[in-house]
């Protein structure tokens, strides 16, 4: 994998490569530049010890060390283990015992005060490094990056072909990385990953879709979950010039400076830039706040139109022309104005949104992958398939289980869970992956993910219900920020719900309601609730009867990692959700 990206970029030869902000100004780095750090933080690591096969975490948050650290690490035949920044202490611990992690990257002083406590008393933990400098512990196991790439300097002035012997003794099958599962059902497996899972990947998404030396990404996901990891690698073999996002918070500043051409996300970050841009609509007054109305009406209209392959009329092709002058051109000069496409992974995201973004003339392409499997489909510019995660890539097989069960095969697919070989067996038979998701796939080969096989839970009737689908829906409402479907057992799923509270206080107030500052009261607040709840049933409104929502509770604190109800990944933990809100979910029902 190493040597891949580093003769593409080599070859592509860009002056902005990697790229990352410092104060106001954006800091670029030239191929050439990347390859180099990258060979001397490898023989810097030689230096100190590490051997092919040894394992080496990296805990830092996205920035060009993150990569530059990843590649070296691999070209020396050393595994790298990243670790999520957000990760709870116990599970940094337990991932660096399994792993027996002999030298881990950190990024600053913040993160290591976080993950001190993890770090102390491991024996076999025999270096940390840091990227930056004035966060070095100066004890006898630490050092900075500086310093290793002096270490590194030196001897590829002394042993010139060192770094290319060491290239060269890595063969395709070599374990990569070992990436832990976010453990939303116990504690945490490390995946196996192989330089030609990650190569196989490369290529065949590289043959899919359309990416360029021209294109510029901006990465805004952990570098730490495989689908922005692998998309790195896809990006560096392309040519790609790529900006670092320091944090989620600067991802709007930084599109409008950045103004990226492709970029891949979650659907977290189209409903907050969807609700924000609605919200704006609505707050204008007259005949502007009617024109923003009626141009969602007709976008919503004319991209349905377009995804169903249906005859779009001449009027409506008119008012999509009105509409995208008056409305959808500020959308998309609000991310930048250059973005041919997004690719959406993570969890489902919701047709209107994509018909919202779509009639914008910024298409998002949903795909879907695991940690197990690097990434398996997407929908093609060409062949966007609202609702679906696309065509399987060249390579990759897709079969469906009796009971629904998603099944792949191919050359992405791991080699097992490091140490469990009992866990590997259970999933991986006769070259086939059992997913744990649910799903089926059309007749044109689109695949569609129904839900997860063990979040799906059954009603006191007898009817299923897939929760991520409807929790999908509910996003679409201006007043949801996060929601959780409960239910298990019961005649009707209800919904625990944390709003949007500036919406939320904007309606209250344009209904001359007199509400209660404190989010703690308001979302006891029995006008609030039903303004809430009204919109809900009028989203569920078209699903069968025992899926709709009809019971809503507002909570007044977020889903968080830190409280345990949430994976590194974002994913709900719904087994501690149903047990930590028993009581409330018990108050709804009665």
């Amino acid at each position: 994998m190493p040597e891949l990206c580093l003769d593409a970029a080599l070859r592509h030869a860009k002056d902005d490569a990697l790229n990352h902000k410092s104060g106001n100004e954006w800091i670029n780095i030239s191929s050439a530049e990347f390859v180099d750090r990258v060979r001397h933080v490898a023989l810097g690591l030689a230096e100190l010890g590490v051997k092919p096969g040894d394992r080496v975490a990296l805990l830092s948050e996205n920035r060009p060390e993150w990569s530059i650290a990843d590649l070296a690490i691999l070209s020396l035949g050393a595994i790298n283990v990243p670790i999520y920044t957000t990760q709870a202490i116990d599970q940094i611990r337990y991932i660096l015992t399994d792993a027996g992690v002999r030298a881990i990257f950190v990024s600053n002083k913040k993160l290591f005060n976080h993950a001190a406590s993890a770090l102390e008393g491991l024996d076999f933990l025999e270096r940390i490094i840091f990227f930056d400098n004035g966060a070095d512990q100066n004890s006898e196991r630490s050092t900075t990056l500086d310093s290793l790439e002096q270490a590194g300097r030196r001897r590829a002035q002394s042993k010139p072909a060192a770094f290319d012997a060491y290239l060269k003794a890595i063969r395709p099958d070599d374990l990569a990385t070992i990436i832990y599962t976010s453990g939303t059902t116990g504690e945490p497996k490390g995946v196996m990953l192989t330089h030609s899972n990650f190569i196989s990947n490369v290529l065949t998404i590289t043959a899919g879709l359309p990416i360029s030396p021209t294109d510029v990404a901006l990465s805004v996901l952990p570098l730490s979950h495989i689908f922005e990891r692998t998309g790195f690698y896809i990006f560096c073999y392309n040519g790609v010039s790529v900006y670092y996002t320091a944090s989620f918070d600067q991802v709007g500043e930084n599109l409008r400076e950045v103004r990226p051409t492709i970029m891949t996300a979650v659907p977290r970050l189209f409903e907050k830039v969807y609700h924000r841009i609605v919200k704006k609509g609505l707050s204008e007054k007259g005949i502007k706040r009617r024109i923003f109305m009626r141009s969602l009406e007709i976008g919503q209209q004319y991209a349905d139109r377009k995804d169903k392959g249906g005859r779009v009329w001449p009027i409506l092709s008119l008012q999509q022309r009105m509409a995208n002058r008056l409305v959808f051109s500020k959308w998309r000069e609000g991310v930048g104005g250059r973005l041919r496409y997004f690719v959406s992974g993570g969890a489902p995201l919701s047709p209107v949104l994509s018909h919202a973004f779509l009639a914008a003339g910024i298409p998002i392409l949903q795909g879907y992958g695991a940690t197990e499997t690097c990434i398996v489909s997407a929908n093609r510019p060409e062949n966007n398939q609202v609702g679906s995660v696309g065509l399987p890539f060249e390579g990759i097989e897709v079969s469906i289980a009796a009971d629904g069960e998603i099944l792949l095969r191919g050359p992405n697919v791991m080699r097992g869970y490091y140490g469990h070989p009992e866990e590997s067996a259970s999933v991986l038979k006769d070259g086939w992956f059992a997913t744990g998701d649910v799903g089926h796939v059309d007749k044109q080969g689109h695949l569609y993910i129904t839900d997860r096989k063990k979040d799906l839970f059954k009603l006191s009737n007898g009817k299923y219900i897939a929760p991520q689908q409807i929790e999908s829906l509910l996003k679409q409402s201006e007043f949801v920020s996060q929601v959780v479907i409960v239910g298990a057992g019961r005649k009707q799923p209800a919904a625990l719900i944390v709003p949007e509270w500036e919406a939320l206080r904007q309606a209250l107030t344009e209904k001359g309601e007199e509400f209660p500052a404190n989010r703690f009261k308001l979302a006891k607040f029995p006008a609030a609730v039903k303004l809430v709840q009204s919109d809900i049933q009028q989203l569920t409104r078209e699903l069968a009867d025992y899926e709709r929502i009809r019971k809503i509770a507002l909570l007044p604190d977020e889903f968080s990692i830190d409280k345990g109800e949430l994976t590194p990944t974002l994913k709900v933990k719904r087994r501690v959700v149903d047990e930590k809100f028993h009581d409330l979910i018990e108050e709804i029902y009665s």
